[in-house]
């Protein structure tokens, strides 16, 4: 009688994947803060960006990622790695962007987002998921960031909890933005909202200041002009 099921070696990236997320359930004391984000008027700045711009088309991750860029930049108690019972703060927004390959997970960064258009940012990702899927990415494209974002929204996923990638201290995970029921004004309206989980390691970062990081961003990505500049 043959076995029910047939074994699955591990890769050598899933090895990886395995080792890394151990280790960050078992070293960092997760916790998480969520909010609901209204997102018509990012989408409506993304339709309006998009509508001459055929060849490089800005996506709402684009747009989330020079969000928190520049939220970072406000709120750099997030923008940070733990090494050694030390705290290392970083100037600048290098954030590790979350992408399925084959067999596993990659996290390319994008370096000095802060200091990038959408656009620039557009580009990077596009460059950075292609040689992703090709696994020809340098070492120092993948290692290091200071803050990541992983983005299931695309399958339809309408809220989950990401595990820290250390040394990092915090990961924003975001859903889909779909229509609900909202109060304004004092009539109930529909609005387009994301759901989006905020990760944070709570030897470095506690609940109000991930709170503060959120609310902040939540303001950024409801009122997005700001977006527009570098």
């Amino acid at each position: 009688m043959s076995a029910p099921y047939h074994t699955i070696p591990l890769t050598p990236l899933r090895k990886i994947i395995a080792a890394r997320m151990t280790e960050a359930k078992q070293t960092i004391p997760h916790y998480r803060v969520c909010m609901d984000i209204q997102m018509d008027a990012l989408l409506a700045l993304r339709q309006h960006l998009n509508a001459d711009n055929l060849q490089n088309k800005v996506s709402v991750n684009d747009l989330i990622i020079k969000a928190c860029a520049t939220t970072l930049m406000e709120q750099p108690a997030l923008n940070c790695q733990f090494i050694d019972n030390e705290i290392h703060q970083y100037q600048q927004a290098d954030i590790s962007v979350v992408m399925a390959v084959d067999g596993g997970l990659s996290t390319p960064i994008v370096k000095n987002a802060n200091h990038k258009t959408t656009q620039e940012i557009t580009k990077n990702i596009k460059d950075l998921a292609g040689r992703a899927q090709q696994g020809t990415l340098k070492m120092n494209e993948i290692v290091g960031g200071s803050f990541s974002i992983s983005n299931l929204g695309m399958f339809g996923v309408d809220q989950f909890d990401a595990i820290i990638n250390p040394p990092q201290c915090a990961i924003l995970a975001v859903g889909a933005a779909r229509p609900q029921p909202v109060v304004k004004n004092g009539s109930v309206q529909t609005a387009n909202l994301m759901r989006a989980s905020l990760s944070l390691d709570h030897r470095v970062i506690d609940g109000a200041t991930g709170a503060q990081f959120l609310s902040t961003l939540r303001e950024l990505l409801q009122h997005p002009e700001p977006l527009l500049s570098v």
